[in-house]
């Protein structure tokens, strides 16, 4: 893997374009975990329930749409698949469980510290090269987070250490999602992972289930139905670009966090917030721009990766 363009010239743009969209729904739905997860909708809900909640009716949406449109499933990729919910599934539950504990923007903050270490990861399991603008654009980004995160006052807390740890998992996710993409539908890829969460998630949550309220089962079934739409624009992001490229971007989401505090809680950024918030956009944006160098620069043909087969 270089830093080459892709092939199609809109591939970057539409990555990113991609990513974007996931990040709106992925700050949602921690929204609503943290609902869930505290006394917002009814009593607490056991984290392992919540995650259950999400992979089922997450399954739900994908198997709706794999039923109209009959994606082909093999099992030449069982092994990476299960790899791959494994890490999603602790990913997923270990961030649940921190947004309960600690508040949402230091949560997130630090849960976004994925996208550096599955790009620095990238480099020795994918055989990306990531140049010096790309880490210096990664550096701005994480620094960013670090402003945003807010260091100091119990920040390092239970709640913040099960946070560094979803970002591990998610990290080595977006890996095991780049290998998949290779050669395994996306929808396919997302029917693998939603079906095997449900087993997975379930395994964990019938030992603590409590029955969740009416306002409860609302908002489990959001949480799957937007956590499955924000799986399908991840995925088709991390297909068509390199995940050193494109990964940085997921940063955004700590935008969209605040901008729901804002609507929702009236909690307006402070200055700490919005020069936080400015560094993450110029971090991503300066990944875009040095794309558009790299391929308004090319005089002949690199090699490249293959495009992953689309449903």
């Amino acid at each position: 893997m270089t830093d080459a363009a892709p092939k199609d010239p809109g591939a970057p743009l539409a990555a990113v374009a991609f990513m974007v969209a996931a990040t709106v729904l992925i700050a949602a739905t921690t929204l609503i975990a943290k609902a869930l997860g505290t006394d917002t909708l009814g009593p607490a809900l056991p984290t392992f329930q919540v995650t259950f909640g999400r992979y089922l009716f997450g399954a739900l949406a994908i198997f709706a749409v794999a039923a109209a449109l009959r994606p082909k499933l093999g099992l030449a990729h069982a092994k990476l698949h299960l790899g791959r919910i494994l890490c999603g599934w602790a990913g997923v539950t270990l961030m649940f469980a921190s947004v309960a504990t600690i508040p949402l923007a230091e949560a997130t903050a630090i849960t976004f510290l994925n996208p550096v270490l599955a790009m620095m990861l990238a480099i020795p399991l994918l055989g990306e090269r990531v140049g010096p603008v790309r880490w210096g654009a990664a550096c701005i980004a994480l620094l960013g987070a670090a402003l945003l995160l807010r260091p100091g006052s119990g920040v390092i807390a239970p709640g913040a250490l099960l946070a560094l740890g979803a970002a591990l998992f998610l990290g080595c996710e977006i890996l095991i999602i780049k290998r998949l993409t290779r050669s395994e539908g996306l929808l396919a890829t997302l029917v693998w992972a939603n079906g095997l969460g449900v087993i997975v998630s379930a395994a964990t949550a019938f030992p603590v289930w409590q029955a969740p309220t009416p306002a409860q089962w609302g908002g489990l079934a959001a949480l799957g139905i937007t956590m499955a739409c924000a799986q399908g624009f991840f995925v088709n992001a991390v297909a068509r670009a390199d995940a050193s490229f494109v990964t940085p971007f997921s940063y955004l989401t700590l935008v969209f966090a605040g901008l729901y505090d804002a609507a929702l809680f009236g909690v307006v950024p402070d200055a700490i917030g919005w020069a936080g918030a400015s560094l993450i956009i110029l971090g991503a944006g300066l990944l875009a721009w040095r794309e558009g160098r790299i391929r308004g620069q090319a005089t002949a043909p690199l090699p490249v990766e293959p495009p992953p087969p689309r449903n």
